[in-house]
Formats: structure tokens, sequence, C-alpha cells
């Protein structure tokens, strides 16, 4: 059995080597970048199962790594930040992250983090097909697709979570901290800000695409998907 492969890309050769030792550790092949025009490059050849991105990067820092591989994959990325300023976060996020972790770091959260992506990102086969419809719109997690209008619309896999919890309990309002909790997972670290920025992406791909349902938002509570009769 193939081990799932994991890129880190970070120009500290210390922190390569220090997450190599420990990811190998915990039964993880490990391939490294040190900039990120080669990160975008390994990406392709390698094929890597998730990305640990550093931000501060030579060549293109990681923001413009993110954009790049979410350009042709969706495999789950993780940013590694040593600002921790909200701003980034939230931008990090919007770009398509998965998650993020602020350095100076714990190498075993580094670990637990990746685990919990990983498993929330991972599709069995044998799996029950798990899929909502609405007028326009067809939410199917077993395979991550999200179609709006019979067409296939790229939606990151955190994002399909949401939306299909939502979708799936049409009506009901559920505050932030209920999708972190059920949605993200007892494992994430988080902040309120994340739901939202999931909510506003969603919305720029669903926004007046039926008027027999709406993304809404609660003021003061949370979010619903609303369904009108």
């Amino acid at each position: 059995m193939s081990l799932e492969k994991i890129l880190v890309v970070d120009d500290d050769l210390n922190i390569c080597e220090l997450l190599r030792l420990y990811l190998e550790k915990e039964g993880f092949e490990v391939i490294t970048a040190n900039d990120g025009s080669s990160a975008v490059s390994i990406f392709k050849e390698e094929s890597p199962a998730l990305v640990l991105l550093d931000i501060m990067l030579p060549k293109l820092d990681g923001w413009q790594v993110c954009r790049e591989i979410r350009k042709f994959s969706e495999a789950p990325i993780i940013m590694l930040t040593a600002k921790g300023e909200v701003f980034d976060r939230v931008l990090g996020l919007e770009l398509g992250a998965d998650d993020y972790v602020v350095k100076p770091f714990d190498t075993k959260e580094i670990v637990a983090r990746i685990k919990a992506v990983l498993r929330r990102s991972s599709i069995s086969a044998a799996e029950e097909v798990k899929e909502v419809n609405y007028d326009k719109l067809s939410i199917n997690l077993t395979n991550y697709e999200l179609k709006v209008n019979g067409v296939h619309v790229d939606t990151p896999p955190k994002e399909m979570e949401l939306i299909f919890h939502l979708a799936k309990n049409p009506n009901r309002v559920f505050t932030r901290d209920q999708l972190l909790d059920e949605v993200w997972g007892f494992d994430y670290y988080g902040d309120s800000r994340t739901v939202d920025v999931h909510v506003k992406r969603l919305r720029e791909k669903l926004e007046g695409v039926s008027d027999k349902w709406e993304l809404r938002t609660v003021w003061g509570v949370g979010y619903k998907f609303e369904t009108k009769e």
C-alpha cells in the first residue's frame, strides 16, 4: 500500500527537515520545496495528497502558489504563517486553502491537522451516495461535485461539506460555532470568521441561481439554507 504523499513548502531548510522527520514517523511520504516556483512544478509532477505551504517564499509567495495549484487541483492546502493576523488567515481561505497553522507551531498539532484535513477530504468508493438536489442545484458529497444548472462548479472540499450540511437541513439556522463543530470538527482550532469566508465564496457561486432557495444570513445568529414554497 502506497503512503500518502505530503508536499512541504518552506524556505527554511530546518523546518522542512523537522516536518519530514515527524511526518515520516507518522507514516507519510514527504517531498519538499524551498521556493514557490519549485513548489508548483513539484506538485504537478508528484500529485501529493496534501500541501503544507509557507506564505513567505522566494520567487512566488504562498498566496501565488495557492492560486496556481487551485487552477488545476483541489488537493487540501494548509497554510503556514508566521504573522497570524486575521487578514492573512482569511485571505488564505479565500484563495482556497483548507486550514492554517500559525508559527511557531507544535509538530503534534501539525500532524493532527494534516490527519484531520485528509480524513475530511478522503472519499471511500464504498461509501453510500450522499446527495441533495434542489432547483438547478445538485450537491454530491460522495464525489464532491457541485452542479449548478447541470454544470460542474469547482468547489474546494470544505465548501462542499458546508453547503451540503446546510442544504441537507433546509430552513434550520446554524450558529457559526455549530458549523465549526459540525463541519470542521472538534480538532479545528480556527475562529468563526472561517465560516464567513466560506459562505462568502459559496454565495459567489450560488447567488441568483434560483428563486426557490437561498443561502441566507440570519443576522446576529448565523446561516441557513432557506427553501421557499
